[in-house]
């Protein structure tokens, strides 16, 4: 378990619902990886990669609703520039599965 944080430190998360708009494969991440831009609704497109491809092809990330943490500083991956941090859990084989709401949300939507 990591270190105990306080609600005022989750209140600064900004973790919104959005809708994958495009896929493509990331050739100079040290580990596969996709390049994945997410339609955030009012809050804009933005763009992040994922190491999501042992159990997402790109046509099964198309038009999926994600969450994510939108507020964290733009971090430099290779040569590309992730903007936001798609969510999701460690399976037991270490494969990273996403989380999604059990409904149809709004993009932009946020969690509280």
């Amino acid at each position: 378990m990591k270190a105990e944080i306080t609600f005022e430190d989750f209140l600064k998360l900004d973790i919104r619902v959005g809708t994958i708009i495009e896929v493509h494969d990331f050739p100079k991440a040290r580990k596969p990886a996709y390049q994945i831009k997410i339609d955030f609704g009012a809050l804009g497109i933005r763009k992040t990669s994922a190491q999501i491809t042992d159990l997402y092809t790109k046509e099964d990330l198309l038009n999926r609703q994600v969450t994510a943490i939108i507020n964290f500083k733009p971090r430099q991956i290779a040569n590309f520039m992730s903007e936001c941090l798609i969510l999701g859990v460690y399976n037991t084989e270490g494969n990273v599965i996403l989380l999604k709401t059990s409904k149809k949300t709004n993009n932009g939507e946020q969690l509280r």
